[in-house]
């Protein structure tokens, strides 16, 4: 009986202190042994998806018969797609599903619209009957061959839109230990390998991939994106055993539509001049004297009508979607401030997402080093290493320089690398109207003006120059729009920052799509060929260029107007306590 007894006793004290002590099981979970799981899900995944892309404009004209027009409209959807669905992913794993599981579903639908785009080339059934290339006499590609094609594009889109937005997050998620000193450098250290796998990973694609599939052929060429695909599912289900899975809860554009959803239903109540006659609904605090004078319809979304029907007996709204505090109210303020300047950078991502160059280079002579032909969807890499190299020599060199020679000790300032990047996109489509030119020039007096195919004597590292602007003008400008965006809204909204320049993304490859359309169809009215035509030898891809120029050219007038108009205005002399509202918030929620 005394030894059941001190058994008992032994075993009331384990699970007493695993009552006391419920993080002692959580430590096992997460950590650095997930790191390989996540960051091969992720690398693998862009590695894939990435190398399907450049070649792709080639495989819609020559197996599916599309005009170039057409087959640059569907890329430039495709990519607007995935990063729209990137924003409904980052939704939805906050707000409902969390983000391993997000993950997961993104994952195997990126492994079935590979294996279904691969299923295309091996089947020849699934796409119009093959015929001489640039010939007028082609058959179309049915309805139910491009709905086939189509769900391809989905499957992968939102494979991409589930994956890229979460999967960084979910790696911080994993590490993010409060009780380890050292908690902020090895997050840090995780976004520098996530950041450089990722490189790897687009490099890799966009010269490997590309390669095999101009080498190998499509059948080969597809196919090993769906097996790197493979791996990548299997890693991370590999790996789910070891996972920190956080809750999902209310994420921040959910706050967002209900300051919007509030403030109509309470469009009926009139604002009087002063504060004081308004009773408005704030944290316990009271950390804003009261709502601002600026977008005046929004602090409607405040205003507390009913105390004992508004407020629950600990204060908070009883109703989320009838009654915000002042502290979101202000915060979706600062937001719709920075929208003007983020609309700036829209017309530099147009200009960054045009595929025609690879119509160029293909067309040009790509013997490079050691007489190898480099790929043509190939030549864009120049602009990843670009941002690659400038970003660390930025940070090592220019950075430190600026400190202690020009006491600048954060570098130059977000607003002038945003100008810089605008000006620079502006040379970049000039000059890349001019190689065009003279490419164009050189093919109709080697007599190639009715042989597409044709390759001109004239190397194709004239487009360099062009990648080589292009990738700075990103560099600077994206890079420093996103620390703008950082500096402006509060620490508690800093995913918003990537999140806008993520639909900004979205926003650019629609417009492109559209501008293509615009100019394919007025430019070939009458029976004139367009500038856009299929045979890019008798087109006029340098006027739409130039064109493109002309656009970056007014957008930079733009860009000198919203500054000026955005001022010395600080949005940041509120944040403390807006972030202090805003974590409270999450906490009752």
């Amino acid at each position: 009986m005394e030894r059941g007894g001190a058994m008992d006793e032994e075993l009331e004290e384990q699970q007493g202190l695993l009552k006391s002590s419920p993080s002692s099981y959580k430590k096992k979970k997460g950590g650095l042994k997930t790191m390989p799981f996540i960051i091969v899900n992720e690398s693998f995944e862009r590695l894939a998806s990435t190398g399907l892309m450049p070649n792709m404009i080639f495989y819609l004209m020559n197996d599916y018969h599309m005009a170039a027009a057409s087959g640059s409209i569907l890329l430039q959807s495709f990519s607007a797609i995935c990063n729209a669905l990137a924003l409904c992913g980052a939704f939805v794993a906050d707000s409902y599903l969390g983000r391993f599981r997000v993950i997961a579903i993104g994952s195997v639908s990126s492994l079935l619209g590979m294996i279904v785009l691969w299923l295309t080339a091996m089947f020849p059934q699934v796409k119009p009957t093959p015929c001489e290339q640039y010939s007028r006499n082609c058959e179309p590609a049915t309805a139910m061959q491009l709905a086939i094609l189509y769900s391809s594009f989905g499957l992968i889109a939102i494979g991409a839109g589930c994956v890229r937005p979460c999967s960084m997050a979910f790696g911080a998620d994993q590490l993010n230990d409060k009780e380890n000193p050292n908690n902020e450098k090895t997050i840090s250290s995780f976004f520098n390998w996530y950041y450089a796998s990722t490189g790897i990973a687009t490099v890799l694609a966009l010269v490997g991939i590309v390669y095999i599939q101009e080498q190998l052929g499509w059948r080969v060429g597809f196919a090993v994106p769906a097996i790197l695909m493979v791996f990548s599912v299997l890693m991370f289900v590999l790996g789910s055993s070891l996972y920190v899975r956080i809750k999902s809860g209310n994420s921040l554009f959910t706050g967002f539509f209900q300051i919007l959803v509030a403030s109509f239903k309470n469009r009926q109540i009139t604002l009087s001049p002063s504060n004081n006659d308004i009773c408005y609904h704030q944290n316990p605090d009271k950390t804003i004297p009261g709502p601002s004078e600026n977008l005046r319809f929004l602090n409607k979304a405040c205003v507390i009508r009913d105390p004992s029907s508004d407020l629950k007996p600990d204060g908070s709204a009883s109703d989320p979607w009838s009654l915000c505090t002042v502290e979101q109210v202000e915060s979706f303020k600062v937001l719709l401030r920075i929208i003007p300047m983020w609309l700036s950078g829209i017309m530099l991502l147009i200009s960054i997402d045009q595929n025609f160059s690879t119509l160029q280079a293909k067309s040009m002579n790509r013997r490079i080093l050691f007489n190898i032909e480099f790929p043509a969807g190939s030549f864009s890499v120049v602009l990843v290493v670009t941002i690659t190299i400038w970003v660390a020599f930025y940070d090592r060199i220019v950075v430190p320089f600026l400190a202690r020679y020009a006491g600048m000790p954060r570098g130059i300032s977000p607003k002038i690398r945003m100008g810089i990047g605008l000006v620079l996109s502006f040379i970049a489509l000039g000059l890349a109207g001019i190689v065009e030119n003279v490419r164009r020039g050189r093919a109709i007096e080697e007599g190639f003006d009715n042989i597409p195919g044709g390759v001109v004597e004239m190397s194709a590292m004239w487009l360099f120059p062009q990648f080589i602007l292009l990738g700075l003008a990103e560099a600077f400008n994206a890079i420093g729009q996103i620390e703008f965006f950082y500096t402006q809204l509060p620490k508690s909204m800093s995913s918003i920052a990537v999140a806008l320049y993520t639909f900004g993304m979205a926003l650019a490859s629609l417009l492109s799509a559209f501008l293509i359309k615009i100019v394919d169809s007025v430019t070939s009215k009458g029976g004139n060929v367009s500038w856009l035509a299929t045979n890019i030898n008798q087109g006029h891809y340098d006027y739409f260029y130039w064109l493109i120029a002309t656009l970056n050219f007014l957008n930079l007038f733009y860009y000198l107007y919203c500054c000026w108009s955005f001022g010395s205005f600080e949005s940041r002399k509120n944040t403390e306590g807006i972030e202090e509202e805003e974590e409270s918030y999450h906490r009752r929620h």
